[in-house]
Parts: structure tokens; sequence; C-alpha cells
């Protein structure tokens, strides 16, 4: 029988005299509370950037794109599926001797942990990520879950990065461009530039800047408050990160080739919705690969937006008249790519329920559960200073 998630762990730890717990999740909360706000503001604000980008474009002409997928949504779906599948394993693969997880195990956590990104978007960093740790909890230790997880996004990372350099050169070279769309390219290459060497140092030459930044703003009396929680938590990540490095060199590219695969999930997702959607212009992997690229900065930029409301649309039906199609055609492309993912919210949602779970103790757990971890490392890390 699997573990259910509860937050008596809060009371388990101040009844034995560890009240920095309790403080540590009563913050956590007051600021999700706050995040949670500014969700509500920008998920109206898109709401209406949608409609308004959907009005532009046309919505008989985007209602007659989606009637024309008709059943291959399914055929979507199933696609998308290979992606959750390929960042599932790449979590798996981050995980070291004697500890491992099972791969339902691991896909399950995955659409949780994004359902509630999707339903929490501001607070997505302070609970979707930890949340996924959370949820195998029965399985191996939090601390471990959640430093090969760490692990994984810096491998996702890493990949997403590569890919947008490519696809940002690929369109540059392939297209003519507005010259608002050309600067923003000529940005977006930039940063990728800087990144992925940046990304290779830091990781070669055990850069502990993370650890060493933050000590630096305690040292300076910046958040003494936060910095003091953050600093072990930095240190055992980095060490972490670091040493798996060292053991494992010949796991990188097999983790990095699934990174990928993501991706190229979601370029032949593209070239499938196009194929159904377009009746002006037969779509091309060539175009669905700048289509894809495209969305991954995106969705990094406003991923504080709940489904990318409005910015999804009138990105990619830009993007997508400059291709050679309609930008009725580039908001259906959109629309259907939300469709996706609020199927595989209501599977995360309906794997909660099944579970027992709610939002809110959901939220409280992993925060408790982090903090305890915390205090571990503290006290392990003053043991080791005392000895």
């Amino acid at each position: 029988m699997e573990k259910e998630l509860q937050p008596k762990s809060a009371i388990t730890s101040e009844s034995a005299g560890h009240p920095p717990i309790t403080s540590t999740v009563k913050t956590n909360q007051t600021r999700n509370r706050k995040l949670a706000r500014f969700g509500f503001l920008f998920a109206f604000l898109g709401l209406l950037l949608f409609a308004y980008f959907v009005r532009r474009a046309g919505v008989s002409q985007i209602i007659f794109g989606i009637r024309r997928l008709g059943v291959g949504f399914l055929l979507i779906l199933g696609i998308s599926a290979i992606r959750q599948v390929a960042r599932s394993l790449a979590w798996m693969r981050c995980f070291e001797a004697p500890h491992g997880l099972r791969f339902r195990d691991a896909f399950g956590a995955r659409v949780m942990g994004d359902a509630l990104g999707n339903i929490v978007p501001l607070a997505s960093v302070a609970v979707s990520e930890p949340s996924k740790a959370a949820f195998v909890t029965n399985r191996v230790p939090l601390l471990v879950s959640f430093s090969a997880l760490a692990l994984e996004n810096i491998f996702y990372s890493l990949s997403v990065a590569i890919f947008i350099f490519f696809g940002t050169v690929t369109l540059l070279l392939a297209f003519p461009l507005k010259p608002a769309l050309r600067y923003a390219s000529f940005a977006t290459l930039a940063v990728t530039i800087l990144i992925v060497p940046l990304g290779y140092l830091v990781i070669r030459r055990e850069w502990k800047f993370l650890s060493r930044s933050i000590l630096i703003l305690h040292g300076r009396g910046v958040g003494r408050t936060w910095t003091e929680k953050a600093i072990p938590r930095a240190r055992t990540l980095e060490d972490r990160v670091y040493g798996f490095y060292k053991r494992n060199s010949n796991r990188l590219l097999g983790i990095l080739a699934l990174e990928m695969c993501f991706h190229l999930a979601g370029v032949l997702e593209i070239y499938t919705t196009l194929w159904f959607i377009s009746d002006i212009l037969a779509p091309t992997l060539l175009t669905a690969f700048i289509l894809e690229s495209v969305n991954r900065v995106i969705n990094i930029v406003f991923k504080f937006i709940p489904f990318r409301l409005g910015v999804d649309e009138a990105g990619t039906g830009m993007l997508a008249k400059a291709l050679g199609f309609t930008q009725a055609i580039g908001a259906a492309l959109a629309i259907v790519r939300k469709g996706r993912d609020l199927f595989w919210t209501a599977i995360g949602v309906a794997l909660m329920v099944r579970r027992g779970l709610s939002l809110k103790n959901l939220g409280q757990q992993a925060q408790v559960d982090i903090a305890e971890a915390t205090l571990k490392g503290k006290a392990a890390q003053s043991a080791g200073d005392a000895g």
C-alpha cells in the first residue's frame, strides 16, 4: 500500500522540540499565498490577451483548424506521452546505488508535479518541483530524490539551451524575418551562447558559486534568515551534482540523449498537428523544429502565466505567419497544446485524488519534508565540524 502524504509531520516535529520546521512551513505558506494572488492576476490578464489574439487571428478559422484535427488529437496525446516517458527515464538515471526509482513511480510523480505547476503557476518552483520528490518518499529518501531531480533539471536546462540555439540559428538562416522578430532571435541566440559554455565550465571546474554567493549575502546581512537556511541546501546540492559527475561520467550522454528525445517528440507533435490543421501549406520537419524551439522560449519566459494564456497564441501566431502559415493556424496550434496540457493536468489531479491528497496537504508536506531534511543536513555538518 502506498504511503499517503499528510501534513502531520509538522505537528510531530513541533512536539519533538523542532520549532524551526513549523516556522519554515508557515513562512513558505505565507509566501505561496502571496504568489497565488499574483497568479490569479496574471491568469486574468492572460485570459484577456488570449481573447484578443484569438479574435484577431479569426475565431472561425481557428475552430475550422481544430475541427480538422479531430481524432488526430489522440495521436497528439500519444506523442506527448513520449515526452513524459523520456524525462521520467532521465530522472531515474540520476539516482545512485543503493537508491533507485521504478518507472511507474517516476512517471506518476512527474505528471502530478507538473499538474501542480499548471494549477499554481507562480508557486510552481516552491511547490511543484519539491512535490515530485515528496511523491516518492515511500521509495527513496526525500533528499536523495530531490537531488536526483535537481540533476535531471540541470541536464534538461542544458538540452533546452542547445535546442533553442540550433532552432534560432535555423530560423535566422532559413527565413526572412521582420526587424522585431530578428532582434528577438539575436537576443535569444546571445543568451544561449553564454549559458551553454558557462554551464559546462561550472560543472567541469566544480565552481561552488551557489553556496558562495549565498554565503556572501549572509555575511553582508542580506536576508539572514533565508540565507542561513539556504547555505546547507546549496552545499548539499553542489556536492551531489559534482559527485554524480565524477562517479557517473558514463551516464551523462545517455541522460542528455533522453532529454533531447523530449524535444524531438515535441517536434514530431507539432509536425503532426500542422499536418492535420493546415490547409494552405504542408508542414516540414524544419518548420516544426523552429516552432518547437520558439515554444521552449515561450515556456521559459512566460512560465508565470497559467498555460501561457495569450502569449502562446500571440508568439506562435506571429512565427507561423513568418514561416508561411497564417496566424489562425499558429493560434490553433497553441490551443491544441493547451488541450494536451489540460489532459495531463487532469491525469495528474486524478492520480493525486486517488492517493487521497489535496493541494493544501501536499504543499504543506513537501515543505515539512524539505525543512526536516535541511535540519538533518545542518546537524550532520555540525557533527562533521566538531569532529
